[in-house]
């Protein structure tokens, strides 16, 4: 299994911030642990994370994880056991449980997500059958899958508040279906548990949101082990009344891109880092990878061909962008195979259960790789750097699995913190 290369010299402030995280370990596991009794933790999440050699962030945090299937195998009784403390906390009592999807029944890698998701919560002693929104599944569907697996999806019932499929009564519902579309109604005013909360769907969260939550976990933590918190935590603002085609809000953007360049400027020159700094525009809600684009210069945001313009005026399942965030650019310079790389990092309850790289041999270091043509490498690392000359070997490539699990774990945490204040903030209409 390939350990990605670091295409920066084994050296600078990526390699003292590994070294601090790694040093500061007991203080680090003793405040997570406090935090984690103090806030009601995301069933599960996914974090995407860069790492330039000179800073380590989460660009993004996805609270209806979909890639299971690219674990490294190895992972998966961790995830497992991970499972089982999950379910303990929110249904202890819980015995069968209903598995909701997105409607992707054409998209077969996502489908071996769902198996693999359903493979681990029966490894972790429970019931479990995958019930479809999509209205034309009227009796259970099998689909074959290109890893030889069978997946089942089966019509959901609803009768006096509770969902169920053919002859069995689940006692939660576990979504792994965004809600970018929205709440349906079929999911509302139920007196089953949802998992997660409807308010953790796109209907109602914001990335801005998030990371105004991640800010407040990054300087804590930053004053925690005495470090500079932007080498963590990427500067961010966003814009709203967006639209795209019609040449609407590009103002805003251009000049919240020109505010966070111009503050980037000054910490690359603090931090003598010679790249050109970026910015990232995209949908302020939304996943799979749509409606981004990096700029370099506020005035890119004026001359977007058509092309363009329609790329980034909608996302998922054709939902018009009208708020954007705008976010610091971070490099990545991780390779596999000469080909651009990042981390995503995989968490069940409080629990690092692994994850993968995520590759894409067509896109550049200052680029979205969330897109057509990327591919997948479970996470595989050599031996922690722990002895005091171990950066003397010439070949050695450094096991960054725990740095990585604790900023993914940080931005768990502002989930925690983002979904308790979004909980106030709902509608009566969006029921938690």
């Amino acid at each position: 299994m390939p350990v990605p290369h670091l295409s920066t010299a084994l050296r600078g402030p990526i390699l003292d911030l590994e070294s601090r995280i790694i040093n500061a370990m007991p203080t680090i596991e003793h405040w997570l642990r406090g935090k984690w009794r103090e806030h009601t933790i995301p069933f599960y999440c996914s974090v995407d994370l860069r790492n330039s050699g000179f800073k380590l962030a989460p660009v993004d945090t996805n609270l209806f994880p979909g890639g299971f299937n690219n674990l490294n195998p190895e992972f998966i009784p961790l995830c497992v056991q991970a499972m089982m403390s999950a379910i303990e906390k929110i249904c202890p009592d819980a015995h069968s449980l209903l598995l909701i999807p997105e409607n992707h029944t054409r998209n077969t890698f996502y489908l071996q997500n769902i198996v693999t998701l359903q493979n681990i919560m029966q490894h972790a002693g429970l019931n479990v059958r995958i019930g479809t929104l999509l209205p034309d599944i009227t009796t259970a569907t099998r689909i074959d899958l290109p890893d030889g697996q069978i997946i089942t999806l089966e019509p959901i019932v609803r009768k006096n508040n509770k969902l169920s499929v053919s002859n069995f009564d689940p006692c939660a519902v576990l979504l792994n279906n965004d809600l970018s579309t929205g709440v349906p109604e079929i999911l509302k005013n139920l007196d089953q548990i949802i998992i997660p909360p409807l308010h953790a769907g796109w209907a109602t969260r914001r990335k801005s949101k998030h990371f105004a939550a991640y800010d407040q976990i990054a300087q804590e933590f930053a004053d925690l082990i005495g470090i500079d918190p932007w080498l963590i935590n990427p500067r961010f603002t966003s814009c709203g009344k967006i639209n795209f085609r019609e040449k609407q809000g590009e103002d805003c953007v251009a000049s919240a891109s020109n505010k966070i360049l111009s503050a980037i400027k000054e910490k690359y020159k603090q931090y003598d880092v010679k790249e050109d700094p970026f910015v990232i525009v995209k949908a302020d809600s939304g996943t799979y990878g749509m409606g981004i684009m990096t700029v370099k210069d506020g005035a890119d945001v004026y001359k977007l061909n058509r092309k363009q313009r329609n790329k980034m005026a909608v996302v998922k399942e054709g939902l018009a962008v009208s708020n954007v965030l705008v976010q610091e650019g971070v490099y990545t310079f991780e390779t596999i195979n000469q080909a651009v790389a990042e981390p995503v990092i995989y968490m069940i309850d409080h629990y690092v259960v692994g994850g993968f790289y995520r590759v894409h041999t067509g896109r550049g270091v200052d680029e979205n790789l969330n897109a057509p043509g990327m591919h997948f490498v479970p996470l595989a690392f050599e031996s922690t750097c722990l002895l005091p000359n171990c950066t003397a070997q010439p070949d050695f490539i450094p096991n960054r699995f725990y740095a990585y699990g604790v900023v993914a774990r940080l931005a768990l945490l502002a989930a925690a913190l983002e979904l308790e204040q979004t909980s106030l903030e709902i509608p009566a209409a969006l029921p938690a």
